[in-house]
Order: structure tokens, then sequence, then C-alpha cells
């Protein structure tokens, strides 16, 4: 798949946000392993502590699928915001190595890595380590 062709999904599903407080729209597609994409947009909550990240609605929605590997996310925003790092660490729990398209509504991207933008992410090798 192309980074245009997932950022157009993630384009799509943009337009389903529930951001009535933030106006701020999130919309990602996750390429899994499998050849599979996934999608999730951000979903507020009147208690701010209980909204869902884009990209973590679609991690989430990959596992309950039994996805568990993941080669490319991209992620849309009005003015192409980055991840947050809430995002980024739940992404590095599954793909250290994933690859990121950072786009804004037009489409215009720019492409990072997970450890560009997460460099020393705590991983399960890290829970691994200290039960030793």
């Amino acid at each position: 798949m192309t980074p245009e062709e997932l950022i157009d999904l993630a384009k799509q599903v943009r337009k389903k946000a529930y951001a009535p407080y933030s106006r701020y729209k999130v919309g990602a597609a996750l390429l899994g392993k499998s050849g599979t994409v996934y999608t999730g947009c951000n979903v507020e909550n009147a208690s701010y502590g209980h909204t869902i990240c884009a990209e973590r609605a679609a991690v989430l929605k990959a596992v309950s699928e039994g996805e568990r590997e993941f080669e490319a996310v991209a992620v849309v925003t009005k003015n192409g915001g980055s991840p947050c790092g809430a995002c980024r660490q739940v992404l590095s729990e599954f793909s250290p190595e994933l690859i990121i398209y950072i786009a804004d509504k037009d489409g215009e991207y720019r492409t990072a890595t997970l450890k560009q933008l997460l460099p020393d992410s705590f991983t399960p090798a890290h829970l691994e380590e200290g039960n030793k």
C-alpha cells in the first residue's frame, strides 16, 4: 500500500471523529503486517482524560482482531500534527520500527520513524530485565 493510499484512508475516517471540545479531528490508518488496514478516529469525552486518540483507536481495533505487528501508520489532522506521547508509547509496544506518515487535511505529509519520534521508549524488554 502506498503512503498516499494509507493517508487517504486516514482522511476518510477523520471525518467520523467525535471532537466537540477541541474541534481537532484526527484520523489514523494502521497497516498491519498481514496487509489489513485498521482505521481509527479520535473520540473525545466531557471528562477529558477519557478521550481516546485516533492512533490508539486503530491499535485497539487491530489487536482486538488479532493483529500484533504493524508496518506503517498514517495520521491526518487539520495542520499535520504529530502523534502524542501516549500514542507513540502504545505504538512502540507493537512495532518499534514503525513508519509514520504525518499528514495535513490536504494530504501533504512528512515521513518519520517511531524511533525518531520516541528514541528511548519503554518496552516489554525492560520488564523482562527487571524481573531477573
